[in-house]
């Protein structure tokens, strides 16, 4: 051990096959760069209505491809020089064992209708029963709906905590999620554990889970509970989630001789905070509940790191916390490191990720090569922050923002003190959420807080570890993935059209190639606009007989079809590589169209609407519930469209456009006879139509061949064929 001295927390290394990457990056853009030079060379001459089509049509497809050209070069930034990262955690408890940072680990949740308190409680006991000194480990649960269903819950995990980490302890349990531990375990508990120890932890977790949701279907917390917890009277004067007094009850104190579990050994402190709620006061969502949990954290524990997690993303690793102090604490470039994000990941995904929701090529990737050149974006859960940082320290100077922000803030708080820290009136005249906190404003409040600790000179780190630290729910319905992706575009969207777009708010702060990585993302919304002209304007100049490529017997046919074959034949190797399969890689396909022509599209829409004043910002939480009809067919990855949406009637629409055009001239080939120079002048408009029929297979048959209660709604068939087929008959008339 003693040879580990001076030897390094974590080690860096380049990602292999880069220059090979490269190599193809740049043949692919030559290729680009001859497909606009076609476009230019062959204009189609003005005159005659016919060609003035062509020509409009012409235009606009260049447009396009300009623009898929420029987002081309935007994705190189992510690509280019992707690392990967390595911790020494032995190397760590040598050196730092009993210097340990205290960590406050904050959860929050929003609503028990969509996500379950039992699901809650399962996330903060695997958070309480991390690989770490106990006394030094405190969890925070905001509860933004102020649920005394919610807090019932916790009362009932803090009782459950008293055995349950003794047992993780034992028997080394992972994943300590007691949930996620008991659906996947055999019924043994391995290093000489019982099958009657597995039993007896078993039990007790059922009986404690359904109490809670015995109680949330009642929605009455049991009688004999409320009368022997006095503070369960701080809800006399609750009236809504949206009106209420602030609520704060620290359950664990690990300070109190009593506050251990059955071996006798501390607990970590668990706290609850729903904060104050007025109609009359913007209560700015989560970010607001980050920063209150910041506040009050800093007066009950003030530990030097903090993590903050959403309520379904349990504890999936328990040596989490050890690998992201490897980077704060290496002696030679932890100082300079602000935060340390590791990926989203999820354990209910389908086998082929049927809309997918894992974001695999963010995770396995892109976020790799945004490490390379400062720091991977903050994404809002899975991250660990040195405090300092979220209260608006600059990296290497005194924070005198954060100084006087916290100075009104102390240990050793009243319960009076503690309520007056998350009122609704505290933060009026201060900065909190401007200089201090998590940035208010903001949809996706996390990427511009993340943007402006890296502004204030400090990096982060992206850290993938072989067992996934964090393992939490992905959408199980169609119309759940496209509202989340809608609330994501527009916010990204807002980030970019506002004083923080990082090409002015970073001019000089951050590298040029991470400006070009935020824009990866910042311009999802965008790119709706050349997509859907790319799905909808060839296949209709296809069923009007308008040639928009060269003749397949043209070289210029050459970039075009080597743009398309090798960059996809690029993408589903890089797919397989990342664990992913050839159908989940054309299901990522399927969701890439939908996403860009749907959500994407509608998140400009709203953008719109909100700067003209028409609307407000909203915040919609993804359900983590589903009936189980529904989580069968999710299962058995079969897509579910169910409701009624605009974006489904959009995406149905698109796929009937798409179908007549294609069957359209097949029928007249069929009575015509062949037309060997009609099919070689149209042979990228068939190819392109022919694929995005494969692709809307799953709309057609919601639409005309389902009869589960997950097809197409009717309305939505029906308005989307009179769309479809009104559509094709003014293209007829007009051609």
């Amino acid at each position: 051990m003693g040879g580990s001295e001076g030897q390094p927390l974590f080690e860096t290394r380049s990602t292999k096959g880069t220059l090979l990457y490269r190599v193809f990056a740049v043949t692919v853009f030559l290729g680009i760069c001859s497909i606009w030079t076609y476009r230019l060379i062959h204009l189609p001459p003005a005159g005659e209505s016919r060609w003035a089509w062509r020509r409009w049509a012409w235009f606009g497809l260049f447009g396009a491809e300009l623009w898929f050209g420029f987002y081309w070069i935007l994705t190189q930034a992510s690509r280019w020089s992707p690392i990967s990262r390595q911790t020494f955690k032995d190397r760590l408890s040598h050196r730092h064992d009993h210097g340990l940072p205290g960590v406050d680990i904050f959860v929050c949740t929003a609503d028990p209708a969509i996500e379950p308190p039992a699901m809650v409680i399962s996330t903060v006991l695997s958070m309480m029963a991390y690989d770490y000194p106990t006394e030094k480990l405190a969890i925070y649960l905001s509860d933004d709906a102020a649920s005394e269903l919610t807090y019932y819950a916790l009362l009932e995990a803090s009782r459950f905590a008293k055995h349950w980490l003794p047992f993780c302890r034992k028997f080394k349990v992972q994943p300590t999620s007691p949930t996620a531990y008991f659906n996947s375990s055999t019924e043994s508990v391995g290093d000489g554990g019982s099958h009657e120890e597995f039993l007896e932890i078993k039990k007790l977790y059922d009986e404690t889970k359904h109490r809670i949701e015995s109680a949330c279907e009642h929605n009455l917390v049991p009688d004999k509970v409320r009368s022997a917890h006095e503070e369960f009277s701080q809800w006399d004067s609750y009236y809504s989630k949206r009106d209420h007094d602030t609520i704060i009850k620290i359950l664990i104190d690990r300070t109190d001789s009593e506050a251990v579990d059955i071996e006798g050994k501390v607990l970590p402190t668990l706290v609850y905070m729903a904060r104050e709620k007025r109609p009359d006061y913007v209560h700015n969502f989560k970010a607001g509940a980050m920063n209150s949990l910041i506040r009050v954290s800093s007066a009950i524990t003030g530990g030097k790191i903090i993590l903050n997690v959403d309520c379904d993303m349990y504890s999936n690793n328990s040596d989490a916390i050890r690998d992201a102090l490897c980077f704060f604490m290496d002696e030679d470039n932890g100082h300079e490191i602000g935060f340390v994000q590791f990926p989203q990941r999820f354990d209910n995904l389908t086998k082929n990720d049927l809309y997918g929701a894992s974001l695999l090529i963010a995770c396995k990737v892109e976020f790799h090569g945004l490490d390379s050149h400062g720091g991977v974006l903050y994404i809002g859960s899975g991250c660990f922050h040195r405090r300092e940082t979220l209260c608006g320290m600059k990296f290497g100077e005194e924070g005198k923002i954060a100084a006087s922000m916290m100075s009104r803030i102390s240990k050793g708080h009243q319960l009076k003190d503690l309520k007056d820290l998350v009122s609704c009136t505290y933060e009026k005249n201060t900065q909190w959420g401007s200089e201090v906190g998590l940035k208010y404003g903001c949809p996706v409040e996390d990427v511009i807080t993340g943007l402006a600790i890296k502004c204030r000179g400090w990096k982060s780190v992206y850290y993938n570890p072989q067992r996934e630290a964090f393992l939490g729910l992905a959408p199980t319905t169609l119309l759940q993935t496209l509202v989340q992706h809608r609330r994501w575009s527009e916010g990204d969207l807002h980030i970019f059209l506002s004083k923080y777009n990082p090409a002015i708010y970073g001019a000089g702060r951050i590298s040029p190639f991470l400006i070009l990585g935020y824009h990866c993302y910042l311009l999802w919304a965008p790119n709706s606009l050349p997509t859907l002209y790319y799905s909808l304007v060839p296949s209709v100049c296809l069923l009007s007989g308008i040639s928009l490529f060269p003749e397949i017997s043209s070289w210029w046919m050459v970039p075009f079809v080597y743009v398309i074959s090798v960059k996809y034949t690029y993408s589903l190797v890089e797919f397989l590589q990342s664990g992913g399969t050839v159908r989940g890689w054309w299901n990522e396909q399927r969701m890439w169209l939908y996403k860009r022509t749907s959500p994407y599209l509608f998140a400009i829409i709203d953008t719109a609407f909100k700067a003209l004043g028409f609307s407000e910002a909203t915040f919609a939480i993804t359900t983590k519930v589903a009936d189980e009809d529904s989580s069968r067919r999710y299962r058995s990855e079969v897509m579910e469209f169910g409701a009624a949406s605009p974006m489904f009637t959009l995406i149905s629409t698109l796929a009937l456009l798409n179908l007549i055009c294609f069957i359209g001239p097949g029928i007249r080939l069929a009575v015509m006879g062949s037309d060997f120079g009609y099919v070689g002048s149209m042979f990228l408009q068939v190819v392109l139509s022919w694929a995005l029929v494969l692709i809307n297979m799953p709309v057609y048959e919601g639409m005309f061949v389902r009869k589960d209660g997950g097809r197409m709604p009717t309305s939505t068939t029906v308005t989307s064929l009179v769309l479809a087929v009104s559509a094709c008959t003014c293209v007829a008339f007009l051609s």
